[in-house]
């Protein structure tokens, strides 16, 4: 007998009933949004500014001399997602708009993660984070057909998972409940990363378990891992913050978002010394989202969604190569 060939580099991964699929899931997207009278818009990919986060790297690209004009600098960045740009459209008078496009992260490959992935971002002017979860439970429910979310906070189901309160629970506690619990840490982990304990005991204990019989939203993150999110005064004080978990997977992570751009100078400023401990290169920490927020950014909640994620779910896929025509390899 002999071997068969292997497929021919130019095809794509996803067989074509995963292609259909996607392409219904995607017209289903914008028939949800365009029902709620939501405006669909276009922010540009390639940008001088990016979020400043410690685990997440933008890809940076190096424009020639004849590419660039007036105040556009030589290194801009592809967008690890849209918020920035979208945030901006609220600042300039946008209530409701939600946006389809590709966004771009290194470092992330491998059965969930591709570097270029498709995601859907929306923002409600007015909307808290009550009113998010039920929007994002609602698409949820529309595209997958598993039902309505369950709300469980961050410290609920750490608590039944892990058996600690994540908001009380020092360094120390973290890192001794998880050797008693036969979990492997990472050489890189130090003792006193208190978010990096958080984070471990979470993906291999708390996250696996999430949605496994109907979706649900986690609401109510630690308020050191707040990002572009509003801390809640406590006690204890939590990030407004929420993730859509189905199946152990998370498709989406929301905010009610921060609009006080003194406290995204500091934010920004520790992520980057965080990013430089780890031996990453530091992020710009001006941008035109802060001009926009001293201009006067409305309350609102935003809501990004991994939409690669969704169609595997949908497909039954366990590999995002089964639903991308094209992946990095065959890019």
């Amino acid at each position: 007998m002999h071997d068969a060939p292997p497929p021919a580099d130019f095809l794509p991964t996803a067989p074509w009933e995963n292609l259909r699929l996607r392409a219904q899931l995607l017209r289903r997207v914008r028939q949800f949004f365009d029902a709620r009278d939501f405006l669909e818009v276009e922010t540009p990919i390639l940008s001088a500014d990016t979020a400043i986060d410690r685990h997440v790297d933008p890809v940076p690209v190096t424009l020639d001399d004849s590419s660039r004009g007036p105040g556009v600098p030589g290194r801009l960045w592809l967008q690890t997602s849209p918020e920035f740009g979208m945030k901006r459209l609220l600042s300039a008078g946008a209530k409701a708009i939600y946006q389809v496009t590709r966004a771009f992260r290194l470092g992330e490959r491998g059965p969930l993660h591709n570097p270029e992935f498709t995601m859907v971002e929306w923002y409600r002017v007015g909307d808290g984070m009550q009113e998010g979860m039920r929007l994002l439970s609602d698409l949820g429910e529309c595209l997958l057909g598993r039902g309505a979310a369950e709300m469980v906070s961050y410290g609920e189901a750490f608590a039944w998972h892990v058996g600690l309160d994540p908001h009380a629970a020092s360094s120390a506690e973290l890192a001794s409940r998880a050797r008693a619990l036969e979990i492997q840490a990472p050489a890189s982990l130090a003792a006193d990363d208190r978010d990096g304990w958080l984070d471990l005991l979470v993906s291999e204990r708390v996250q696996p378990n999430l949605g496994r019989q109907r979706p649900v939203i986690l609401y109510d993150y630690p308020a050191s891992q707040a990002a572009l999110a509003r801390v809640r005064p406590g006690p204890p004080p939590v990030a407004e913050r929420f993730e859509l978990y189905v199946a152990g997977i998370e498709l989406a992570n929301g905010y009610h978002e921060l609009v006080d751009p003194a406290v995204l100078r500091e934010r920004n400023a520790r992520n980057n010394a965080l990013r430089r401990a780890d031996g990453k290169p530091p992020l710009p920490e001006e941008s035109r989202l802060l001009a926009a927020m001293e201009a006067g950014l409305p309350a609102a909640t935003g809501v990004a969604l991994g939409f690669d994620r969704v169609v595997m779910l949908a497909a039954g896929a366990n590999d995002i190569r089964q639903v991308l025509a094209f992946p990095l390899d065959r890019a």
